[in-house]
């Protein structure tokens, strides 16, 4: 009977709380589901630039589902610039000249893998398969995957630990009747919520310099742009989730509460983040990543770090971060209304 009182408590907690209940049920579910829109996507259909290609040999290229379109040279080093094309096919003799865009480790393999089985099938019978020559517009033939993730995991990492320390803080500010005091003194919202984030932002600051030093001078991660800029996006990322964090605060009871955001909040950054290719992903999925900060850190770190961008790649970006960051502030003071005793 004892035993049965127990199970009986703990249940009737659980149906009380109605969102620990949602978390359990709900949140596995939607993760499943977005993994599910992640890998089952389209395959990967490389887009490629060709100059001077003979016909055949476009032809066994579009047999193996890639996507050729013929261009001028400038036309063509202007679209894999920009990113628009993942290699260039040049044919100034027999045998091809390959520029691959050279950042993602895993399209270089793929497109050569598929040049290859298309270079055997357009050989002529006993005749030997031509050797392409390789150029890297970015990185090199030895660069690793993870100097490909490296630069996504920087800013996840900063945004996920930064979001919950600063959650957490603000959490415990609030039920240890801290911010309640601050709202009784003359102090406007405004000010409390702009020298809380300054304050924690010194320290978000630190966090974030430090994750960036260790990353390209201890673990040696790929830096072919300016540490600055490295720096500035980390800073502007860290800020971000500043604000969210103790924006989502706001609606948490306790840590627990705090901690059970993350599925709704990180994880879904996660899958748009750069970490999985978004081409493969279905087009109409493809607008949520418009919403997600992570998206436009990663996206400016990958720029920097492995294209050597500098400040006229990545000013979109760093407005877009400043946007969100100020967005949560105003958030944030409108937040603290429900706080303030009538």
């Amino acid at each position: 009977m004892r035993i049965r009182a127990i199970v009986l408590r703990i249940l009737r907690q659980f149906f009380h709380d109605k969102r620990t209940l949602a978390m359990m049920l709900v949140a596995p579910m939607l993760i499943l589901f977005m993994m599910s829109l992640v890998f089952n996507g389209n395959t990967y259909v490389p887009k490629l630039g060709s100059v001077g290609v003979p016909a055949p040999l476009v032809q066994k290229l579009q047999d193996q589902h890639a996507e050729v379109t013929n261009y001028s040279a400038e036309e063509a080093q202007a679209k894999l610039a920009s990113m628009q094309l993942d290699a260039i096919i040049t044919m100034n003799g027999a045998a091809p000249e390959v520029t691959l865009e050279g950042s993602d480790p895993g399209k270089n393999k793929a497109i050569l893998f598929l040049l290859q089985k298309a270079l055997q099938s357009a050989a002529p019978a006993n005749a030997n398969t031509p050797v392409p020559t390789i150029t890297y517009l970015h990185g090199s033939a030895d660069m690793a995957a993870f100097d490909n993730f490296g630069p996504v995991l920087i800013g996840f990492f900063v945004f996920f630990f930064v979001f919950l320390l600063s959650g957490v803080s603000f959490l415990r500010e609030r039920t240890g009747g801290t911010l309640e005091r601050l709202l009784a003194t003359p102090l406007r919202r405004w000010e409390i919520v702009v020298g809380y984030i300054l304050g924690f932002g010194l320290f978000t600051t630190l966090q974030a310099a430090l994750i960036a030093w260790f990353a390209t001078s201890v673990l040696g991660l790929m830096l072919v742009g300016s540490f600055w800029f490295v720096l500035l996006i980390t800073v502007l990322l860290a800020l971000t989730a500043l604000s969210l964090g103790t924006l989502i605060s706001a609606f948490a009871e306790n840590e627990f509460q705090m901690i059970q955001f993350i599925p709704l909040i990180i994880v879904p950054q996660v899958f748009f983040s750069g970490l999985f290719s978004l081409d493969t992903m279905s087009v109409y999925l493809r607008w949520i990543g418009v919403i997600m900060p992570l998206k436009y850190g990663a996206d400016a770190l990958r720029n920097i770090m492995i294209r050597g961008a500098g400040w006229d790649r990545i000013w979109i970006d760093v407005l877009v971060l400043a946007a969100f960051t100020i967005c949560f502030m105003i958030l944030n003071i409108l937040a603290l209304r429900k706080h303030r005793k009538i």
